[in-house]
């Protein structure tokens, strides 16, 4: 048994795709297309994970998909949790579950999927303005 991918329904292809590609990082490694289904298939994956995938399910005809928490989250490992979560607040991601202990944060996509990133290795040392920022909403 292999692991080949985690499927989220999302509702704006670009805004995920922004989300997902320009602001935490993954790369588009296909997308299919399905004119008799009316959907969109887009994977994507970390640079030089390939094999870790998350598709992106774009159905045509519109749905509401609630919040997203019944799913759980996508996780990832990152080099520096707190480069990372910089990075991500200054193309305006909001942090909801911020790395106090230098080991953990969660962000949420467009569509409310909830994404955990894990530092690598061991955590790194409490720092500011990490260390005493508060949660904001759920995550």
């Amino acid at each position: 048994m292999k692991y080949l991918h985690t499927m989220v329904r999302v509702s704006d292809v670009d805004e995920s795709l922004d989300f997902y590609c320009n602001k935490l990082g993954l790369v588009e490694l296909r997308r299919k297309e399905s004119e008799a289904g009316r959907f969109t298939l887009l994977f994507l994956a970390a640079p030089g994970d390939e094999e870790a995938q998350v598709e992106l399910t774009y159905n045509w005809d519109p749905q509401e998909y609630g919040e997203g928490r019944n799913f759980g989250h996508l996780a990832y490992a990152v080099d520096d949790i707190y480069a990372t979560c910089q990075r991500l607040m200054d193309r305006g991601v909001t942090i909801n579950r911020p790395p106090r202990d230098g080991r953990m944060a969660f962000v949420r996509s467009p569509d409310n999927i909830s994404i955990e990133l894990l530092q690598k290795g061991d955590a790194l040392p409490a720092t500011e303005p990490w260390s005493s920022m508060e949660n904001v909403g759920s995550w």
